[in-house]
């Protein structure tokens, strides 16, 4: 995979010949091939739900996101608004497409603020194009090789990538798993380790704690008994997002 002097952390073809026997071949093969998208659809969850940005204990803004199976593929939506003391907005909107069994397909975000900007993602195989559109500049578009098409998406200000991150993780193996990440606003690919720590008591009750670690950061994220998100913490930054 191509490196980036930055990383950090901050996404059926059915064919017949014939019908072998008279009543139910087609539809038997229909089936079969539903029940194996449902099972493959199983990494990933269903959600939607609103999040607290804290910076220090101070709020700084909130995120809305819901995640759905459309179709035969997984899809992802959320709109991040961050106010900074200084009182200077910005607002993120985003959407990611994967296929069943995670991988992502397309991923398309904006952003307004200070400077307006915007940009699409296509993956085909371990292959992601990008075009970049910048405001008052010409587009910019760019290539990023990775072995395996199963390509994380962690995007700044996107926090419920990390719920996908969560369903992506081997819950059965456990242990320290690595994957390749982009993080599609930094124009940043780069690679993550994900470990389970085991159980943890909080306000909330008894949640599953996964640590993140990239090169230069590390992320706790806080599950509940369904492995739904409901926190994230980067001690380095005092920073964390809550699940209201």
């Amino acid at each position: 995979m191509k490196t980036s002097p930055r990383k950090s952390l901050p996404a059926v073809v059915l064919a017949v010949a014939a019908l072998l026997c008279a009543g139910g071949t087609l539809s038997g093969l229909a089936k079969t091939t539903a029940a194996r998208l449902q099972e493959r659809a199983q990494v990933l969850s269903p959600d939607r739900g609103r999040f607290r940005i804290l910076v220090d204990g101070q709020p700084l803004g909130s995120e809305t996101f819901e995640i759905l199976w459309q179709g035969s593929q997984w899809l992802s939506r959320g709109q991040t608004e961050i106010r900074t003391p200084e009182g200077k907005s910005a607002r993120v909107r985003a959407e990611l497409k994967l296929n069943a069994d995670g991988a992502p397909l397309a991923y398309d975000w904006s952003a307004q603020g200070e400077k307006e900007s915007s940009a699409a993602i296509t993956f085909e195989g371990g292959t992601a194009r990008m075009s970049l559109h910048l405001k008052g500049a010409q587009p910019f578009t760019q290539e990023f090789q990775f072995n395996s098409p199963r390509v994380v998406i962690l995007d700044n200000n996107m926090f419920h990538h990390y719920a996908i991150l969560a369903g992506l993780y081997d819950w059965k193996a456990k242990g320290s798993q690595s994957f390749a990440v982009l993080i599609p606003q930094d124009l940043t690919p780069g690679s993550i380790t994900v470990d389970s720590a085991g159980a943890v008591q909080s306000p909330r009750g008894t949640l599953e704690m996964l640590r993140v670690r990239s090169s230069d950061l590390e992320v706790e994220v806080y599950l509940d008994e369904s492995r739904r998100l409901v926190r994230l913490a980067v001690p380095a930054s005092k920073a964390e997002v809550v699940r209201e």
